[in-house]
């Protein structure tokens, strides 16, 4: 069987403002749409209210999808004209509900060995939060949250 390409899905209150998050936290790439949404925009097959200007007054102005944004691995492939990833991927889409549980799957960060609390501070001044740190006969690691409250670890 020929593996199948994914993408791991974040639901957010404000996607643009997660993937700024999670771009610096994982050194992954905000993915730039702007060339297809305004080839969608001029062919008239997006309406423009589904699109905001991401990274407004700065160099890296553009267009976003109002309810999408997406970071990947800088060193994986993506489509020039969509912009969009064929690699390690996430696709961090608008939801109306807030997050009220624990998540059923989350990302665990390993940094290089010996650099955890320094990894640790470094996501804390990016906006996350310790919620508590584990240390068992397995090992050790701080259970974080993403500015919007999703667990992730770091090991």
């Amino acid at each position: 069987m020929k593996p199948i390409h994914w993408k791991l899905v974040l639901d957010a209150a404000d996607p643009h403002a997660q993937a700024v998050f999670w771009a610096a936290a994982l050194g992954y790439v905000e993915e730039d749409h702007d060339a297809l949404i305004h080839r969608l925009l001029d062919a008239g097959a997006a309406p423009a209210e589904a699109t905001v200007t991401v990274h407004e007054g700065t160099d890296r102005e553009r267009l976003g999808w109002r309810d999408l944004a997406a970071v990947r691995h800088p060193g994986d492939a993506h489509d020039p004209a969509t912009g969009g990833g064929l690699g390690r991927r996430l696709l961090i889409q608008r939801v109306p509900e807030p997050k009220t549980v624990k998540n059923r799957l989350h990302l665990d960060l390993h940094p290089d060995p010996g650099t955890r609390e320094a990894e640790v501070a470094r996501l804390e001044e990016l906006g996350a939060k310790v919620l508590r740190r584990v240390d068992e006969p397995s090992g050790s690691w701080a259970v974080m949250a993403d500015p919007e409250g999703n667990e992730f670890c770091v090991h």
